[in-house]
């Protein structure tokens, strides 16, 4: 989420400095050249003054004129603009560079015909740093309401473009460290709201993962995300309780069921001496009575397993496979089924109890519904994160639509119901496995059969 919220901030930011430092430097340029413009104005009045006495003909004042002429070449001389005194038909009266006449097009004859009618010349274009452009700035001389010459002014504009570009180079400089300020902040905020986003994220997580203790420290962020955390914090109490409540009652009712039906089975046990030997109807009652007594154990053995905390160690997979094998191995001989293990040794972090109920609860369904003469493979691997245990046989296998279902409380295929289990096998090995991080997954296996691999991490526990 920061990933995504961050940028946003970012560009929000950014175009609110640069709605902020466009207008700012075209202001600056704007003025500088606004400067450049009226000191060219005040020289251009300075130079109509001297010209006005002898501006009305070629003959006029000697001495003014030869003045106008040394002021205009010392005016070029020190500041390098071109400037003249022109007659309105283009004779000049003064001008210096004495080799600068009025070009017959351009600005500056735009602006020479523009005094001529008898105001001073518009102000020039915008000049940027990236352009090579030249201020004209023309007044005219006027004598009784006449225009009797005009003063050209012609100003290179390298150092305004320079100072334009200086000025600009100090606002960049300024934006560039506003928007370092900016970026510190949003990150800082961006941290501040969504540290709770976090915990809260992490700590649903470990809830999922089974990890019901797990709660949301309330302890910063904004308002909002507080009132949040406690009330996620109160959702999960009653979650937990309501768990507590139901694994408290199948535990209760498991229990509590288990003395009646062991004084039934007694009863039972009892009325079958006095009935003929071989009587179907008594063995059919004591049967049902044994998978009832199977059926409770189980949901005991769920209602504990979803209770208990796992007890994480460092663990030899294949050690503790290798153990099982064994252990099953004169089960299997006796059904007439090979079960052989390839159990390298690999360490990884489960509970050994744990996963050695869930590999007795797989190893003994693979046991039990592999044929004779057939055999069940325990093989042994590990890569960079995870260890896995997967257990194959060579039995009848599941549909798609049973490979979907299997591992649900109760269930049992169509085919298996007069095989002996009650369905919770497999949920208590899911549910064992998966308070220690492990998990349980199933497949086909070819040509036939059940491939069941059970997953657990090479990594330990984090906090």
């Amino acid at each position: 989420m920061r990933t995504r919220l961050l940028p946003l901030l970012i560009v929000l930011m950014a175009a609110v400095l640069l709605a902020l430092g466009v207008p700012l430097a075209v202001s600056l340029a704007a003025a500088q050249q606004q400067k450049v413009v009226v000191d060219r104005i005040d020289d251009t009045a300075y130079f109509a003054a001297i010209a006005r006495p002898g501006a009305d003909t070629t003959s006029g004042p000697r001495d003014e004129l030869r003045i106008l002429s040394r002021e205009l070449e010392r005016y070029y001389d020190v500041y390098g603009i071109r400037a003249g005194v022109f007659l309105p038909n283009d004779t000049p009266l003064a001008n210096g560079p004495t080799t600068w006449f009025l070009p017959e097009t351009g600005e500056v004859r735009d602006a020479f015909e523009e005094s001529l009618l008898s105001r001073r010349s518009h102000d020039p274009k915008q000049v940027w740093p990236w352009q090579r452009g030249r201020l004209v700035i023309a007044s005219p001389v006027i004598r009784d309401g006449d225009v009797v010459a005009v003063v050209v002014t012609d100003s290179p504009t390298g150092q305004m473009r320079s100072r334009i570009l200086h000025g600009w180079l100090i606002i960049g400089a300024g934006l560039t460290a506003a928007m370092l300020v900016a970026v510190g902040a949003a990150l800082r905020l961006t941290g501040w709201v969504l540290r709770p986003v976090r915990v809260l994220d992490a700590t649903t997580h470990a809830i999922a993962s089974g990890r019901l203790k797990s709660r949301v420290a309330v302890a910063s962020g904004p308002p909002e995300l507080r009132r949040l955390a406690r009330s996620f914090n109160e959702m999960a109490d009653n979650v937990e309780d309501v768990l507590e409540q139901q694994r408290a009652f199948v535990a209760d009712a498991s229990h509590q069921l288990r003395n009646p039906l062991a004084a039934l089975l007694l009863r039972i046990e009892l009325l079958a001496f006095e009935l003929p030997e071989g009587n179907e109807e008594i063995a059919s009652v004591q049967g049902e009575g044994k998978r009832l007594a199977q059926v409770l154990d189980d949901l005991l053995d769920l209602a504990l397993a979803e209770h208990a905390e796992a007890d994480l160690r460092l663990t030899d997979v294949g050690a503790l496979a290798t153990e099982r094998v064994a252990a099953w191995s004169p089960t299997a001989e006796a059904k007439g089924v090979r079960l052989v293990g390839d159990c390298p040794p690999t360490t990884a972090w489960a509970d050994p109890i744990a996963l050695s109920s869930a590999l007795d609860a797989v190893i003994d369904n693979a046991v039990k519904f592999t044929p004779e003469g057939e055999r069940v493979e325990v093989t042994v691997a590990s890569n960079g994160s995870t260890s896995t245990i997967v257990v194959t046989d060579n039995g009848p296998g599941l549909t798609d639509e049973e490979l979907a279902r299997i591992g649900d409380r109760f269930w049992r295929s169509g085919r298996h119901q007069n095989v002996k289990g009650s369905g919770l096998g497999l949920s208590i090995s899911r549910v064992l496995l998966a308070a220690a991080g492990g998990s349980i997954s199933y497949g086909r296996h070819e040509p036939h059969g059940l491939r069941v691999t059970v997953t657990v991490p090479r990594s330990g526990p984090t906090s």
